[in-house]
Parts: structure tokens; C-alpha cells; sequence
């Protein structure tokens, strides 16, 4: 590991995450990222598909469900999408226990846990609706998990690597056992998992940030960054670690979904612009599904950059989600 000054770590972490216009295909590009983040919210696409975009430009979104539930060369764990031959490391982390809470519950719902692997096994794949009511068990609501509670359950079995998504109808999972679902592996302990995991991390960011220092990765390449502009979604990983991105670029970044309209800075989901190796502003189009128009709500450049040409990016966008026209 070396330090690098700020101008190179720039660089070098747009290449190592594929924003450099280098990136191709959907498998190549998952397996270079490490996992893709789902998330329900898609006021313009949803995360895991405007990650793909910010570097493959517009690409069909059925070959990364033909990768998951067909091919199976990716894996859907914890609304994380894996390449499959990170399995073993993801089943070391399904072997570790579960918070207090979480195993609390179980030891006291091991009727129902029995229930759920049961009807799993005579009649799986199954969705969570069509897995009734357990004989005794009393409804409650929760705010989060409604009064069923089959999607807890499914959740804490899911972690443990006991049940698995196999593949969605719409936008909801369908579930099957585990060992029906995912290949045999081998067995990593935990603590050589740990090391493996951060170790891909590191590799996939290119640069990390250690007590105030820009670091990069032994295998980091540099090189020249075309001036390729592009947005990027809130859960990319090139502004997820907030306190990296301001060292890297002065770029302070917070999605304002949950904050009030009239205490917001910007607006409800805006998309940082990735202007070559700089980020230079943000931008915040919504897609409206029924008039088939891509809208701009909202522009606003950072301090000292220079206003860039988004015409063609808000183009590709478009043609992406499938927008007749763009309106600024």
C-alpha cells in the first residue's frame, strides 16, 4: 500500500470501479465491483440498474435477472447482488450468529421456523403470501414486518443461509431452501473470509482513506481518465463512503429522501455528475412512468466547477428507462 497524492487517487479510483468508459458487460462489471446494492426506491431507475448504466451506458436489464435466476453465475443475498464465486465467503458470514434480538426470537418461534422449511420443502418455491398463517401463531403488528411476521422469519433464515431468493415475480421475492438453490462449496473459516472480503473491497475502491490518508491498493492502476460525463446513483460506491468522497473531491453528498422538503439543500434523490475524474455538480431527473418523459427538477454545479454539457448524458439516460423525451 502506498500513499498517493489526491489528483492520482482521483484516477485511480474511477478506474478501479469501471467509470472510465473501459467497462463491459454486466457480469464483468459485477464481478469488478464486488456486489450491487437493491433498494425499492427508482424515482429514475432502480440502484442496482443506474449503477450498471453509469458505466455501461444503456444495457439490457434482463441479462442481469438471466445472470441471477437463469445462469446463476450471481447470487441475491440481504438485498445484495454477488458474483457467485463469492458464495464461500458469503456462507462464512451466514455461519456467524445473529444479533441477540434476532437469535431471541428464533429460540422462541422454533415452531414456526420448523413450519416455514417445511412448507419450503413440500412446496417451495414459494412466495411469502403464499406461505399461510402458522396454526398458533398470534398476529401483531410491527410497523416494519406487518402482523404476519413471515418476512422476518424469512429474513433472520435467509441470513443464516437456511432459505434463499430464487427469483422475483414483479418486485417480490420467491423463496426456496437454500440447499436447492445454491452450489456446494467449500468452507472458509470466518477470520480468512473477513480478510478475503476486505481485501476484494479495497481492490474494488482502488483507493481507500486511513486516518486522513489517501491509500491506494498494491494492484491500483493510473492512467489518463477521458472526460466522460456521467450521474451517478446515491448507493454507488465511488460516493458511498462520504468522509472519502470529500477527501477525494471536497464533494460533502447526503441523500435528502428522508429530510423534510422545506429543510432540503437539493432535493428528494439527486444524482452526483461525474465529469471525467472530477464530480462537478448534481443533477436531479425523474422519470414519470405514465407520460413517458424524463424530467430535470433541479442543477446545481459545486464551487469553481465549470458548468459541463449533460445533453448527451441525459440522452443515454432516456433511452435507458425508456423516456420519449427529456425535459429541462
Amino acid at each position: 500500500m502506498r500513499e498517493v497524492p489526491v489528483e492520482q487517487a482521483r484516477r485511480i479510483a474511477i478506474r478501479a470501479q469501471g467509470l472510465d468508459g473501459r467497462a463491459r458487460g454486466v457480469l464483468t462489471t459485477v464481478r469488478r465491483l464486488g456486489f450491487l446494492q437493491l433498494d425499492p426506491i427508482s424515482a429514475v431507475a432502480p440502484p442496482q440498474h443506474l449503477v450498471l448504466w453509469s458505466r455501461l451506458g444503456p444495457f439490457e436489464t434482463a441479462a442481469l435477472d438471466r445472470l441471477l435466476w437463469k445462469e446463476k453465475k450471481l447470487v441475491e443475498w440481504r438485498a445484495f447482488v454477488y458474483p457467485v464465486e463469492d458464495l464461500p465467503l458469503l456462507r462464512a458470514r451466514m455461519r456467524r450468529a445473529l444479533n441477540r434480538n434476532a437469535n431471541e426470537w428464533l429460540k422462541e418461534n422454533r415452531s414456526f421456523r420448523r413450519y416455514v422449511l417445511r412448507e419450503l420443502e413440500q412446496r417451495g418455491p414459494l412466495l411469502s403470501r403464499e406461505i399461510e398463517d402458522h396454526v398458533g401463531h398470534e398476529r401483531e403488528h410491527h410497523e416494519w414486518w406487518g402482523a404476519r411476521k413471515m418476512g422476518l422469519m424469512l429474513e433472520i433464515l435467509a441470513a443464516r443461509g437456511e432459505v434463499a431468493v430464487v427469483g422475483r415475480r414483479g418486485k417480490q421475492r420467491v423463496w426456496d431452501l437454500a440447499e436447492r438453490w445454491y452450489p456446494d462449496t467449500e468452507t472458509i473459516p470466518w477470520p480468512k473470509a473477513e480478510k478475503l472480503i476486505a481485501e476484494k473491497r479495497f481492490k474494488a475502491l482502488g483507493v481507500r482513506l486511513e486516518r486522513g490518508r489517501l491509500v491506494a491498493h498494491p494492484d491500483a492502476k493510473d492512467g489518463p481518465v477521458p472526460r466522460r460525463t456521467t450521474f451517478l446513483s446515491p448507493f454507488d460506491r465511488l460516493i458511498h463512503d462520504r468522509a472519502r468522497a470529500e477527501a477525494l473531491w471536497g464533494f460533502h453528498y447526503r441523500l435528502e429522501m428522508y429530510v423534510p422538503p422545506a429543510k432540503r439543500e437539493y432535493g428528494y434523490y439527486v444524482l452526483p455528475i461525474l465529469h471525467g475524474d472530477r464530480l462537478v455538480g448534481r443533477i436531479e431527473p425523474v422519470f414519470d412512468r405514465r407520460e413517458k418523459v424524463l424530467r430535470v427538477k433541479g442543477l446545481w454545479w459545486e464551487p469553481g466547477e465549470k458548468p459541463v454539457d449533460v445533453d448527451e448524458s441525459l440522452a443515454s439516460l432516456a433511452e435507458f428507462v425508456g423516456a420519449d423525451r427529456v425535459e429541462r
